[in-house]
This record gives structure tokens, sequence and C-alpha cells, in this order.
């Protein structure tokens, strides 16, 4: 098998030759860019640059060499955007190393070391990044202080949004006049010279969007409280997804492999609704997201949602969703047998393949062995499964962990292919 077979294989529910893998395929499945830098200068790969793709989570986007190495299976087509080095301008990162942010990224540095990035015309403050942190918080929420009497604005709010108004690759050429066109060529160029599974992450947060502009705290009440006035913006938020999506089925529906949309339904301690609220707000409009992809494209359906979501994830896969990331193993109801047991043969499992928090930062390299040995074995059955760690590899994580990690799914891999 290739790896576009491979990836195909696991979401099929086929047994694949080995267990596909991803790292940097969607900004929740890959690496910080200083645990990235860190990586290069472990390899003696200090040649390549640090390229952070995405801003707000300061997240590196990795080379074709490192993917090889580690033998990755699949890409996000972003990665054909910002493909020349004028794309890129020079930054230290909060460690002193040296990386790269894309031209049209300008966040103002203060007197005391933070960063505050700001409104296109400087009027209003959008997000900041604590001196030492390796992230940008937003600071701006719209709809703070109630719902608009109308939505005429709304457009215009979420382009100042950080993750919108701050997007990754291809998104933050979204705005040009001949996108579209330039997304259909470059990934069938992508196509053509990968063996690779292709990914598109398209977003179309529901839950999620509600929290960036009502702040999570009071979206959270308006769930229980104003469940109408939720469903007015949601309504408005789904015509403006439908409206990307059909875009995005027509450029590349037949061209990449897997649609990744976003929705962080979860905390540690559960989901942060009960089924029936999930059941009456967001189910039936992810349903209409998948059905669309399902009747208008070759893709498959992809969800990333942190935290516990085993009680929703009937509804989810009712909805259509095939895959879900980054599986929260250390999150409540989340333990890798029970998923595989309930919704092994349902669903794909992208991620849980280790812990980032406990081992991968701090693990020994045999209890990295052990843990990925162990999730690979529970997951890997029947299909299924593409090993990815539980979200990014973070800041600090160190290099040798990293290779450890790999090294060990490698082994797994031999002996998996033997076995078959």
């Amino acid at each position: 098998m290739n790896s576009r077979e491979r990836v195909l294989a696991a979401i099929g529910h086929r047994t694949p030759d080995r267990i596909p893998i991803d790292l940097g395929a969607t900004p929740s499945s890959g690496i910080s860019a200083i645990a990235y830098s860190n990586l290069l200068k472990y390899l003696g790969r200090e040649d390549l640059p640090v390229r952070i793709y995405d801003v707000v989570q300061q997240l590196a986007q990795p080379d074709e060499a490192i993917l090889d190495m580690f033998g990755i299976d699949v890409v996000d087509v972003g990665r054909t955007f910002n493909s020349s080095p004028d794309d890129w301008k020079p930054v230290t990162m909060a460690n002193g190393a040296p990386a790269w942010y894309p031209v049209w990224f300008s966040p103002v540095q203060q007197p005391d070391g933070s960063w505050n990035r700001y409104d296109d015309d400087g009027s209003t403050l959008l997000s900041r990044m604590p001196v030492g942190a390796t992230f940008f918080d937003q600071t701006y929420f719209p709809y703070l202080d109630g719902y608009p009497t109308d939505y005429s604005g709304l457009d215009q709010e979420m382009g100042r949004i950080l993750w919108a108004h701050d997007v990754h690759s291809p998104w933050d050429h979204a705005g040009e006049a001949d996108f579209f066109d330039q997304l259909r060529e470059r990934a069938l160029k992508l196509r053509a010279t990968t063996d690779r599974a292709i990914m598109i992450v398209c977003g179309c947060n529901l839950f999620e969007w509600g929290t960036f502009l009502r702040r999570m705290d009071n979206f959270l009440m308006d769930l229980i409280c104003d469940p109408d006035q939720v469903a007015k913006l949601l309504d408005q938020l789904l015509e403006r997804h439908m409206a990307t999506l059909e875009k995005v089925c027509r450029a590349v529906g037949d061209v990449a492999d897997i649609i990744r949309f976003g929705d962080d339904l979860g905390m540690t301690s559960g989901p942060f609704m009960d089924p029936d609220t999930y059941r009456s707000l967001f189910k039936p409009r992810h349903k209409i997201l998948c059905d669309y992809v399902k009747s208008h494209s070759n893709m498959h359906t992809f969800i990333h949602s942190c935290g516990s979501i085993a009680d929703l994830m009937p509804d989810l896969i009712e909805a259509g969703i095939e895959v879900f990331n980054p599986v929260q193993t250390n999150a409540y109801h989340m333990d890798p047998r029970e998923l595989k047991r309930r919704f092994g043969s349902a669903c794909t499992f992208w991620g849980g393949g280790i812990e980032n928090v406990g081992v991968l930062n701090h693990g020994s390299r045999q209890q990295i062995r052990d843990m990925v040995f162990e999730r690979m074995s529970i997951f890997s059955e029947g299909g299924g499964f593409v090993f990815n760690t539980v979200h990014n590899i973070m800041p600090d994580v160190p290099p040798e962990n990293i290779v450890a990690m790999y090294e060990a799914v490698a082994d797994f891999n031999k002996q998996y292919a033997t076995s078959l």
C-alpha cells in the first residue's frame, strides 16, 4: 500500500499493511514551533526552516524531509500555499530560537515583552501572547454584552476573531479573488506529486463560534437559559459555513481525501453540554454539513473535539462524523479500550497514541515505548486508527522523546506487518 491507500484503508476499517501516521496534517495533530526547533537541532537538521504556519497556536509546518524520516502518511493542502521564501519573515521565539512568520502577521511587542495583535486599523486588541507564553489568547468578544438585534454585521465581527483574523494556510489567502481556483490547482499538483493522503481543514465550527463571539461562560449559560437565541446564531453560522463548504467541495471534493471540521465539545471532566442539548441544537446542523460533504464529494468527515466526548459520540456518528481527533484519553469516560469496544466498528480514531502530558514530555524511553505499543495494540484492531499524539506536541516535549516515540511506532509496525 502507499500512504493514501493506507489511510483510506484505516478509515474504511480494512486492515492496512501498517498503521498510518500523522504529523502536522491538521492544527490539532501537529507540533509546536519550539518543540520542532529543538527536534531539528537534535537531528542535526538546523538547515531546515521553522515556519510557524499557525500563528495563534505557534505551530510549525513540518518539512518534507521530516515527514519522510518518520513515515508520515497524510498532509494538509494548506502547505502548498506560502511556498516561497518571500512569503515569510524572521522572528525570535519565546525560547530565543529563530523562526519564520507569514509576512502578513505583525503582532506588536510591548515594553514588558508580551505581544499584542490588533485589528487592521490598530484600534482593537484582538489577542495577546504574554511573556514566555507560546499561544495567543483571544481578548476580543464582540457579543460579550448580548446578542445583536440583527446579524448584518456578523461577517465583520467573525473576521475580527483571532481564529479567523490570523487563520492558518490555506485560509490566509481566502480573501484573494481567485482563491478557490488556486486551491484546486495546488491540490491537484499536490495529489500528482505525493502518494500521501490529503487533508483540507475547513472549520465549520458551531459551538466554538458561539464561545468566540459570546465568550465561553456566557455561551454555556445561553445553552440552558436562552436556547432560542443560540439557535438563531447557529443558523446564521450554518448559512455561512454551507456557503464555504459548497465552494470547498467544488474546488477539492474530488481531490482531497479528508475534510476536517472542528468543535471542541468536551472538558476533561465531561462534555460541555448534556446529550439532549447537543441533539437539539448541534446535531441537526452537524448532519447538514456531513450530508453535504457525502453527497457532493469523495471526502471523509473528520472532527476535532478535545475532552470527554464519549457521551456525545453516538450522536456525532449518527450525524455523519467518521473520524475523531485528538482522542483525549486522559479525560473522563475516554478509556482507550472502552472507546474501541463501544465505537471501534463505527468510526476511526485519529490520535490517542500517546499522552503528551506526563508520558511524552516527562516519561522515560521505555515508558514511551510501552504506551505506544499499548495504544497501537488497542486502537489498531480491525482498522479504524491513525497514529497521532493526544493533540499537538507541546514545547516542553524533549526532542529525544519525540524520536523515541516514532521509533516505537516503527517497531510496532514491523511486528504488525509480520503478523498479517
